[in-house]
């Protein structure tokens, strides 16, 4: 068993993908879902399955053989980040591969002392925009009123932790995982993880794989 959470589009047929995405789980509702759908922006493919891996997935333990999550822990907060990577521990067999990607707050960081140091005035801007592709860590307004709650809590589109390499390899270890290594696109010894990586996501990332 392969297991994805956080895959957003890509839905290998080779992999269980999960999402918490709310779009999903409009998707989802019986009869108004598929009506629905055809208004949607973003439709998610249909083997696209609604679990939370905070809450933990309907898998049971010692299951699945690889794990994998690109570009999904950095928008949990720290404490919702250890439950999630306690229960992909979970989840793995012993022996079992979990690779994830993040973005990397170490190359943010230094492209955003390079711009300050040469006087660019919007260096913070860019490091901070909600909107950008770096840390996603800014917010331009507060969310006011029933609409603007529901979509903080719901939307969850802002990083909430940002991770280096350092500081992800280490909370790994003390979750329990081992054999943690710097990897690359394709990288895997395991060819199933060849169905679900896309390249794109490895730049300016922190890319690990561990096992249990």
């Amino acid at each position: 068993m392969y297991v994805q959470y956080g895959c957003g589009l890509t839905t290998p047929k080779e992999w269980i993908n999960f999402d918490t995405s709310p779009t999903l789980r409009v998707q989802k509702i019986p009869v108004l879902g598929p009506l629905i759908k055809k208004k949607l922006y973003c439709v998610f493919p249909n083997n696209a399955l609604v679990g939370d891996i905070i809450t933990g997935l309907p898998i049971p333990a010692d299951s699945c053989l690889g794990v994998y999550s690109s570009h999904t822990l950095e928008h949990l907060s720290l404490s919702d980040f250890r439950k999630a990577l306690k229960n992909t521990y979970t989840i793995l067999q012993p022996g079992g591969w979990f690779r994830c990607i993040v973005p990397d707050l170490e190359t943010y960081t230094r492209q955003y002392i390079a711009e300050l140091e040469s006087g660019d005035v919007k260096a913070s801007h860019r490091f901070l925009s909600p909107w950008g592709e770096r840390t996603m860590l800014g917010a331009e307004n507060r969310p006011r009123g029933v609409k603007g709650l529901l979509k903080s809590l719901l939307g969850n589109s802002n990083h909430l932790w940002m991770w280096d390499h350092c500081s992800l390899a280490n909370e790994l270890r003390d979750t329990g995982f081992t054999h943690i290594r710097a990897c690359t696109f394709n990288d895997s010894a395991d060819p199933m993880f060849r169905h679900v990586e896309d390249p794109a996501r490895f730049q300016s990332a922190v890319a690990l794989e561990c096992s249990k």
